[in-house]
């Protein structure tokens, strides 16, 4: 399983998403590899990608990629992306 975090640069929020979905991951009893990446990056890393993590604002631009995309409203709302992990994965 490989999700990709995307945000603009790759450096911000992405890594916030992709720290936090590790931490869902391991309360959730699932592996998976986790990468964050920017929207420059999107369209060739996540070719083996079998979940976007994303903002809501960065959603509407990755439509028609392929992989699913979940949105998350808040990066910092652990709760929130251990739910709609949960509910994607399980």
């Amino acid at each position: 399983m490989r999700i990709v975090a995307v945000c603009g640069v790759g450096i911000g929020s992405s890594i916030i998403l992709k720290k936090n979905a590790e931490r869902a991951l391991v309360e959730l009893g699932l592996t998976a590899t986790v990468d964050a990446i920017s929207m420059a990056e999107v369209r060739r890393d996540s070719r083996e990608a079998n979940i976007i993590l994303t903002t809501v604002d960065l959603a509407q631009l990755l439509d028609g990629i392929g992989p699913e995309i979940i949105t998350i409203d808040h990066v910092i709302d652990k709760h929130e992306i251990k739910e709609k992990l949960a509910k994607a994965l399980l």
